[in-house]
């Protein structure tokens, strides 16, 4: 199953300005936004949610693990390896090692 396209959920008022112009719900008593109007963009809600199967996936298809040390490799298939942020070079590059030895993709690494 494919995850499906989603529209962007512009704010009311939005202005290039604006950090993130990450969605706030419209509030004022005579928003037409609020009100839903097609004309203006489409609105957030629960039937945009994508299917359970495939929620949170990663776009190749295969669940995504963060990883901290190459002890928690161990048991692990049919995922991909995402090394986590606050591990260092040394041990980055021993997961790294490892996960190539146990047949697992590993993203977010340089080399």
């Amino acid at each position: 199953m494919k995850k499906r396209k989603k529209p962007r959920f512009v704010r009311q008022l939005a202005n290039p300005r604006w950090e993130g112009d990450k969605w706030r719900a419209p509030k004022g008593i005579d928003s037409k936004k609020r009100k839903k109007r097609k004309d203006r963009g489409a609105h957030p809600g629960s039937g945009w949610r994508q299917p359970r199967e495939i929620r949170g996936l990663h776009p190749s298809g295969l669940r995504e693990v963060v990883v901290h040390n190459p002890k928690e490799l161990e048991g692990l298939e049919g995922v991909i390896v995402r090394i986590a942020g606050t591990v260092g070079a040394r041990k980055r590059k021993l997961i790294v090692e490892r996960a190539k030895a146990l047949g697992l993709r590993v993203i977010g690494h340089e080399g």
